[in-house]
């Protein structure tokens, strides 16, 4: 195809995105405005018009984008043409160009990348190497603080002049010692492929200066999403050419927690004096209903935006629903019974369970709207997520307790030692496993043994001790049937595991998001000891958990089903109907993230969610949820007073659940207008 046939299948503001060439453009590309096509079909122009494909350099965020949009292009042209255009990440980028050019920065070209386990044993070996134990010092912290100074550019030099508080110079000396440790292994982190490619470039001109050379058309994916380290890449290789496309949505710009800085969308037209900005605002996904409202979201309030209003031309469509419940279980079963409702009313009754889409703030929101799904024998997957009783600290919490019932399993046991980390060693858990062969000795009791106690060293005699010591103090509670949620979250919280999560996590909003399961977790076993409405024993609970381990382990993984997923991993995805659960003040918009001055990017958030739904939306809300094992009355999400009464429909369950299908209703119908009729002859 000629360059003008390619921009003849694109849409006015699409072909002026793709035909703009020369010099800096922001693409500007709404939700659902084709923002994929967009790219592959600048590219196809560009080597429709000549452009040698070398020349061209495109990055991406994650290699499954990278490899659609090689894919799409492949389509429009030659394919051995598209396989000479430069597509990756800005990770995968960097690493080809390191692997070439890292001896200069003094390491060898054949560095390995240190995975997160990796990075965080090496973290606190640095730690350990200064003096700093683990228990008496944030080491999750630090290590989260080093990320921020790497994904900003800030050596450990810079990072121990610039240290305001103790705690920052002691977390820049780690850092340094860090670097130093993995530059002895010839490992570097992910973090450092951004850095160590920057100080490439600063410090060896002549490499940057041949990339230059090479990649003269520079185009960036989910530009809203690069941090400091990725803006200064890009900057230095567009040079004073600034052959520069960035394609984006500040109003989709979600991931602070990640390092991302929207301030570098919203400032490229200052940053890249001439830029040229193109708004891509004509949606082909939703119904205009659905646009309107997200409209109404994003504009709402004194935010610094790039303004645009998206338009669709698939018409009306149905308004959002606003619905209230009373509680997050009715919350949870009203949502199934509309899933079968609508699946009966959409498509003569065919509507496949793919169709629907549940999306929450938080993954802990999922469980009680697995267990109506499960209830309903509705087919479900959990995208971006675990099940929630398969997720790792869920697992955690229930080793502990299966020790308590039966101090002879061995397996659970070995996995409370390790999470957290209790200062018993491999050599110490060697040895609780010889005694058992050799011995046939539970290891629990030779946990308990004081003669163990002393072949281990202090903290690691302290750690065995204690928990023996928690373990014989809860026995007698546990023994009596009755509150086991309140027993549970003491328990937990004795035994060092809930303080211990930021030891095993290295990252601190990952370790709240632990923390905010193992409190659903006691929501679901007082909840579940209210349904049976009978004193349980902790045995009888396990047994009714681990049947509801089994029944989710049978559930298809793949086929027709319902998609349930954080707002977060559905950036991105988009479903016919779409419903957003616990609108609540405080999960949504998150009460930490209002703490930590984030409410702009919660309205983003909320924004992101409204435009996944294509036909329908609805939003709810419950006026009670247990949270922490005690149900509190719960107000609605401030977000929702931002959809006006003509965007959005407010209803109570009743007014959308009837409970009938649409084939009965008609039929119904057809039956009342025959008497009409007959009354009217008469």
């Amino acid at each position: 195809m000629t360059g003008e046939e390619i921009l003849s299948q694109l849409n006015p503001e699409q072909a002026a995105a793709a035909r703009t060439v020369n010099g800096p453009v922001l693409v500007l590309a709404g939700a659902g405005t084709g923002k994929t096509r967009v790219i592959t079909y600048r590219i196809a122009y560009m080597l429709a018009t000549g452009i040698p494909p070398e020349s061209i350099l495109g990055m991406t965020f994650t290699n499954k984008a990278a490899r659609e949009m090689r894919e799409r292009l492949e389509k429009l042209v030659d394919p051995d043409v598209a396989r000479r255009v430069t597509l990756g990440t800005f990770h995968s980028f960097c690493g080809r160009l390191l692997r070439r050019e890292i001896s200069a920065l003094g390491y060898l070209p054949g560095f390995t990348i240190a995975d997160e386990s990796d990075q965080l044993g090496i973290f606190k070996q640095a730690g350990a190497s200064l003096g700093l134990a683990g228990e008496n010092f944030p080491f999750s912290a630090a290590f989260s603080c080093m990320n921020r100074w790497k994904n900003r550019l800030v050596t450990p030099d810079a990072a121990r002049r610039a240290a305001d508080t103790e705690f920052e110079v002691l977390a820049s000396q780690i850092y340094d010692k860090y670097q130093e440790l993995l530059e002895l292994q010839n490992l570097i982190d992910f973090d450092d492929m951004l850095l160590l490619t920057w100080r490439l470039f600063r410090e060896h001109p002549d490499v940057l200066e041949r990339c230059r050379e090479r990649y003269r058309y520079l185009l960036v994916d989910e530009y809203q999403d690069t941090n400091g380290a990725q803006f200064a890449l890009v900057k230095m290789l567009a040079g004073d050419r600034c052959n520069l496309c960035v394609v984006g949505d500040d109003d989709q710009s979600i991931y602070s927690w990640r390092g991302a800085d929207i301030g570098n969308i919203l400032d490229f037209p200052d940053i890249f004096p001439g830029a040229k900005v193109i708004k891509l605002e004509q949606n082909y996904r939703s119904c205009s209903a659905i646009l309107d409202a997200a409209n109404a979201v994003i504009s709402g309030g004194d935010a610094r935006r790039h303004g645009k209003k998206l338009w669709s031309a698939l018409g009306e469509g149905t308004p959002p629903r606003i619905v209230s419940l009373d509680n997050g279980e009715s919350e949870a079963e009203y949502v199934a019974s509309m899933i079968e409702q609508l699946r009966r009313q959409r498509k003569d009754g065919h509507a496949p369970y793919g169709d629907f889409a549940v999306l929450y703030r938080s993954n802990q929101l999922s469980r009680q709207i697995e267990q109506a799904l499960r209830s309903a024998q509705i087919p479900y997957r959990l995208f971006g997520g675990q099940q929630f009783f398969q997720r790792r600290e869920i697992k955690d919490a229930l080793a502990y307790l299966r020790v308590m019932v039966n101090p002879r399993d061995d397996q659970s046991l070995l996995r409370v030692l390790a999470s957290p980390p209790r200062g018993l060693g491999a050599k110490a858990v060697e040895t609780l496993k010889k005694r058992r062969v050799l011995d046939h000795v539970p290891m629990f009791r030779t946990l308990c043994d004081r003669e163990f106690h002393k072949t281990l060293s202090r903290a690691g005699a302290e750690g065995a001790s204690g928990l023996a010591r928690v373990y014989g103090e809860f026995e007698k509670q546990f023994a009596e049937p009755g509150n086991i949620a309140g027993k549970t979250a003491a328990f937990l919280q004795a035994c060092g595991y809930i303080d211990g999560l930021q030891k095993i996590y290295k990252d601190i909003s990952d370790a709240v998001k632990r923390r905010d399961n193992i409190d659903e977790f006691i929501s679901a076993i007082a909840q579940y000891e209210a349904k049976v409405n009978a004193p349980l024993t902790l045995g009888e609970y396990l047994e009714a958990c681990s049947l509801m381990e089994e029944e989710s382990d049978d559930e298809a993984s793949s086929g027709d089903a319902v998609t349930l997923s954080s707002i977060h991993a559905a950036k991105g995805l988009e479903f016919p109907v779409v419903f957003v659960i616990a609108m609540e003040k405080g999960i949504f918009p998150h009460e930490k993230a209002l703490e930590e001055g984030a409410g702009d990017e919660e309205k983003r958030l909320f924004y992101v969610a409204v435009t996944r739904a294509k036909e329908e939306l609805y939003l709810l809300r419950a006026r009670s949820r247990m949270q922490r094992g005690v149900t509190r009355p719960a107000q609605q999400s401030p977000f929702l007073g931002l959809l006006p009464d003509g965007v959005v429909e407010r209803c109570e369950p009743g007014d959308l659940l009837k409970g009938a299908s649409q084939e009965d209703l008609m039929k119904k119908f057809e039956e009342f207008y025959a008497l009409l009729k007959k009354d009217a002859k008469k």
